[in-house]
């Protein structure tokens, strides 16, 4: 049996091919297992085109012009365990398309023109685990859409234009691990749309349009890991939003227009490693704000235009971090003893605040720490005393300051 045209067989059942093919190619039904079409030009895919390949279980039609699929054309191939039509020109699917492929577990529509999809277009695919539909022009989504998904373990919504999310969408969901829905219209999200997705692992918000949360959205969640929120509208979180969330290692809460931060926001994260909160209107933050977080280890407080001063104990519960990020706040002062229990603290970065003196010894017990950034402050001079206790140093900035060059600054000279 010879390999069509613009195609290439491998041995183990699978065939690549590419070009100037407008149809399904002539292949060897006995050893046909993968097909991938990639780059094509096959516009429709016709009524039962994939009759002949009754072995054939993974099957894609990627980065081509294809933009018609007939109702029937997978009524011949209930075998299907995967289908990949990414990057087309498809604006539309037929309700049922899909309906008697009862052993699909993945299915890829992802870059494609579609702008709704049939309440039934999923029904049947109980076996479903993994459905990816993002970078399309989808609006809204019936609450029907994923009721028959009981084993769906991811699914991508990137990148449409949702603003609004029927409460009990993800109801049926409880498998589900990672559910992505960034980079959409969304402007709010209804109380307990998240609260049967009791194994998932990671859920993405970032970059949508979202107001305000309710209280208790993200309670339902133990086992979550990562949980991004930033690039929203978020001006105040409710309190206790984040309490029951014991096993997250990431929090993204950046470019949000945050205002202040409730007293109590955040229950046990022992597990969180890396906190990413910048670019806000915060002016202060709450003195418990990171006291759960004990295994922090990366925590980047920086870029807060509004962000004037630290409360006493801010860090008081962070003994393992190892990199604190305060770069381009707008810092007037800092507390004598603000660093004295980061004791394996490594990097520090104080760099362009509006820091005019330093207390004595507000380095003490930072036996660990080698990197220190005090550049683009009002700093006029400092005590010859200042950064003797830092065994570890190799790196100090301290360029554009207002140093004041008279025998006020001898014992700073003299440590240099």
């Amino acid at each position: 049996f010879l390999c069509p045209n613009g195609c290439v067989c491998f041995p183990d059942g699978g065939v690549q091919c590419t070009g100037a093919i407008t149809d399904i190619p002539l292949l060897d039904a006995s050893h046909t297992f993968r097909l991938s079409l990639n780059d094509t030009s096959l516009k429709v895919l016709k009524s039962q085109s994939l009759q002949p390949l009754i072995l054939l279980l993974r099957f894609s039609i990627t980065h081509s012009v294809l933009d018609t699929i007939h109702p029937e054309a997978f009524y011949s191939a209930p075998q299907l365990r995967s289908i990949k039509l990414s990057s087309n020109a498809l604006s539309v699917l037929p309700p049922g398309v899909f309906r008697r492929l009862v052993n699909l577990e993945q299915l890829h529509l992802d870059g494609n023109q579609l702008v709704s999809l049939s309440p039934d277009m999923f029904e049947g695919l109980g076996n479903l685990t993994e459905l990816d539909i993002s970078k399309n022009q989808i609006s809204q989504l019936d609450a029907n859409t994923f009721q028959d998904m009981t084993s769906l373990y991811h699914l991508n919504l990137a990148g449409n234009l949702l603003r609004k999310l029927p409460q009990t969408l993800f109801h049926n969901l409880m498998q589900l691990k990672s559910l992505i829905l960034t980079s959409n219209k969304l402007e709010t999200l209804e109380e307990g749309s998240f609260d049967h997705l009791h194994n998932l692992l990671v859920l993405m918000l970032h970059k949508n349009q979202i107001q305000d949360l309710p209280p208790k959205l993200f309670w339902h969640m133990p086992s979550l890991l990562t949980l991004t929120m930033s690039g929203n509208q978020l001006s105040y979180l409710p309190a206790e939003s984040l309490y029951f969330l014991p096993n997250l290692t990431k929090l993204t809460l950046y470019n949000n227009p945050l205002i202040s931060l409730p007293d109590q926001l955040v229950g046990r994260m022992p597990r969180l490693k890396e906190l990413y909160l910048y670019n806000t209107n915060l002016s202060t933050v709450p003195w418990n704000l990171f006291a759960n977080m004990t295994g922090l280890m990366s925590l980047n407080l920086h870029i807060n235009e509004k962000l004037t001063s630290l409360p006493r104990n801010l860090f008081c519960c962070l003994p393992n971090l190892l990199k604190l990020s305060l770069r381009y706040n707008s810092l007037q002062a800092l507390q004598p003893d603000q660093f004295s229990q980061l004791t394996k603290l490594q990097i520090l970065l104080l760099n362009g605040n509006m820091l005019q003196s330093l207390p004595a010894r507000i380095f003490y017990n930072l036996p660990k720490l080698a990197k220190l950034e005090l550049s683009n402050n009002y700093l006029k001079n400092l005590p010859g005393d200042t950064f003797l206790d830092l065994n570890s140093l190799q790196s100090v900035t301290l360029g554009h300051n207002r140093w004041d060059c008279t025998c006020s600054i001898t014992g700073f000279v003299e440590w240099l």
